[in-house]
């Protein structure tokens, strides 16, 4: 009989494989976790590969999680690109409000999915307040761990194409020591294990240096 934990996470990454956008599968035959299935397709959409990503740093930072966490960690892009960025004006204040807006209606959506996959209410509750990344603040270890993986899947995932995108070297440096200022003394640790390009390396040394 499956658990709700199954549950939950099957219907989460049944949503992400919806997602259009898809990149080449970096390991098509490869099972990393329990929580990482393998695949054998040439592609992989994108939001489950960055979901799987998510599942291996929460490992490397925390050996045995709470299936509250493992879930929220799964979550943390829930159906992000039925709300692309581009839907809100392209200004600080846009950008703010669809950061907001998504983390809501991400929380909302896996809250339902553990309800319906059994979980008790103040367990599903968790997992949304998780998402939303409450207590972050406030010192809650679980929240800290989630912006820790969430800052590292950019490091390693993302960082050289939101450069390119972004077209300035200054702005991503101060981006890149915001970042690290918001991960923990592990998260750090961990970060300066990743393998970069060396645009990546060199960036990150100007903003470690600059801080």
């Amino acid at each position: 009989m499956s658990t709700p934990y199954d549950c939950g996470l099957a219907a989460i990454d049944a949503a992400h494989a919806l997602d259009p956008n898809t990149i080449p599968n970096p390991n098509p035959s490869e099972t990393s976790s329990s929580d990482t299935p393998s695949s054998e397709t040439p592609t992989i959409p994108y939001e489950l590969h960055y979901a799987q990503k998510c599942t291996s740093y929460l490992h490397k930072l925390c050996p045995s999680p709470s299936e509250a966490l493992r879930l929220a960690i799964r979550a943390q892009h829930f159906r992000r690109w039925e709300v692309p960025r581009s839907t809100y004006p392209m200004t600080r204040a846009g950008y703010h409000a669809w950061r907001t807006y998504v983390k809501k209606r991400q929380a909302e959506l896996v809250e339902a999915i553990c309800l319906d996959s059994g979980y008790a209410a103040e367990i599903a509750a968790r997992v949304a307040a998780l998402i939303r990344k409450e207590g972050l603040r406030e010192g809650d270890e679980e929240a800290q761990t989630l912006e820790d993986v969430a800052c590292l899947v950019f490091l390693e995932d993302q960082l050289d194409r939101f450069e390119r995108e972004l077209g300035d070297e200054e702005k991503m440096v101060g981006i890149l020591q915001k970042t690290w200022e918001k991960m923990s003394r592990k998260g750090k640790e961990l970060a300066l294990e990743i393998e970069m390009s060396e645009r990546g390396k060199r960036l990150v040394k100007r903003a470690l240096e600059g801080e």
